[in-house]
């Protein structure tokens, strides 16, 4: 067989015009533009203030190594990063599609969205974490959390190109896989902690040009308490079924319940089951299945004396009443709080 492929290769190059040299293939990994690995890196620095403006990581790997006394800010989405051996460094990283890896590192000041993450042999860091899987540390000490803060206007475009919901943060969720009996090796940050006075903006002009907020009401990811402990005993399920302004209403309501004193708790983004449904309207889970094949929904979790009638005089004033059509949504308030944690996660956008 190899025989008859050389005839004809053979035939082939003898009927070729003479002066006339056979042309080599093109593949179209010839065709990618070539990537310097010195372009998402960031090593070996000192007292140093340097970022990437948006666009300029376009979902690359980054690695930050070896950093002391730096500014560090990635102002784009990423695949994935790893921190290795740090000092004294603030870092900004914009939504990562993968894993965020701290290692060897300590007396750091971080703010970051990610898929997952985790510390391992690190001390003394301040994390501001969006995170859609539970947070993991390891061989760590002192590790403070707080939930992720932070707006400008490319953020939002950037969370859905890193494939990540702004509602499914698990910030204050820790796994620590190495506890030390009657000791803690993290906590969460004081509930009035502000960002910017941990995590500091850019001072050069270059990155000053990005338009930064890091007020709670501009935070593209919902501030949310947490695991801290809750003011009341009362508590509100919100759930916003799919559609072309949810996000907007989801928004809506919580700009308005925060207004009013209440607390956001928890939030998830989630396609639901219809084992899911029943367990969380239970015996008015056959109205809502035809409504589950629309998309995810939207869970909202909001604690305070007199969430329920606030949350429903709400909902009636803007929304036209506690369960009702509107704008293509259907609203859905009750008291009951089940497990609210289908085992199906949102799909990427």
């Amino acid at each position: 067989m190899g025989c008859c492929f050389s005839k004809k290769r053979k035939a082939e190059k003898e009927s070729q015009p003479e002066g006339e040299e056979e042309r080599p293939k093109q593949y179209s990994w010839d065709q990618r533009e070539k990537v310097d690995p010195k372009d998402y890196m960031f090593s070996g620095l000192k007292d140093e203030t340097v970022g990437r403006l948006p666009g300029k990581v376009a979902g690359q790997q980054f690695l930050i190594q070896d950093c002391e006394n730096c500014s560090i800010y990635i102002f784009d989405h990423s695949a994935t990063i790893t921190i290795d051996d740090c000092t004294n460094c603030i870092i900004f990283m914009g939504p990562v599609k993968g894993s965020v890896f701290f290692r060897n590192c300590r007396d750091c000041k971080c703010a970051l969205a990610c898929q997952q993450f985790r510390v391992r042999d690190c001390r003394k860091l301040e994390v501001f974490l969006c995170c859609a899987t539970q947070p993991i540390i390891e061989s760590s000490t002192n590790i403070k959390f707080g939930c992720f803060q932070w707006y400008y206007p490319e953020l939002a475009f950037q969370f859905k190109d890193a494939g990540l919901s702004i509602f499914n943060n698990t910030w204050s969720d820790i796994h620590d896989f190495t506890p030390v009996s009657e000791e803690c090796n993290w906590s969460l940050l004081p509930e009035d902690t502000v960002v910017q006075d941990h995590v500091l903006l850019p001072t050069i002009e270059e990155l000053k040009a990005v338009r930064i907020s890091t007020e709670a009401n501009r935070s593209i990811v919902p501030v949310s308490r947490g695991q801290r402990q809750k003011s009341s005993d009362e508590s509100c399920l919100v759930v916003l079924f799919a559609g072309d302004y949810t996000i907007a209403n989801a928004r809506k309501l919580i700009d308005e319940m925060v207004i009013k004193g209440f607390f956001l708790v928890q939030t998830k983004e989630v396609w639901m089951k219809a084992e899911d449904a029943q367990r969380v309207f239970q015996e008015k889970a056959p109205d809502f299945l035809p409504l589950l094949n629309k998309g995810p929904v939207i869970a909202l979790e909001f604690n305070g004396d007199g969430a329920v009638e606030g949350c429903q005089l709400i909902v009636h004033e803007i929304f036209n009443g506690t369960k009702v059509y509107t704008n293509g949504h259907y609203f859905l308030i009750t008291t009951k709080l089940p497990a609210f944690y289908p085992t199906s996660p949102s799909p990427s956008p």
